[in-house]
């Protein structure tokens, strides 16, 4: 069981986190501030081995996304490789 404390730190943690609004997809968003790339994909559970990722109009090469910042009023593309026959 929890300690109130631990309690306590968490809801501080969590109402302090500071957002940012990107817009991903065409869609308006609020994304924890401070994510690159690979750790929005984590933010929004998507599996990294199917996408891509465009930001700011520019496609990001998966080895560059630890390194790439996702900053306020970012614009960004996810796209999901689908496969089938």
């Amino acid at each position: 069981m929890r300690s109130e404390r631990e309690c306590q730190t968490r809801r501080m943690e969590t109402s302090q986190t500071k957002t940012i609004e990107v817009v991903l997809n065409g869609q308006r968003r609020s994304v924890p501030a401070g994510l690159t790339v690979d750790r929005l994909l984590v933010f929004l559970e998507m599996n990294p081995s199917r996408v891509a990722v465009e930001l700011d109009r520019a496609i990001v090469r998966k080895s560059d996304w630890a390194a790439a910042q996702v900053h306020d009023g970012a614009q960004l593309e996810v796209v999901w490789f689908v496969g089938g026959g």
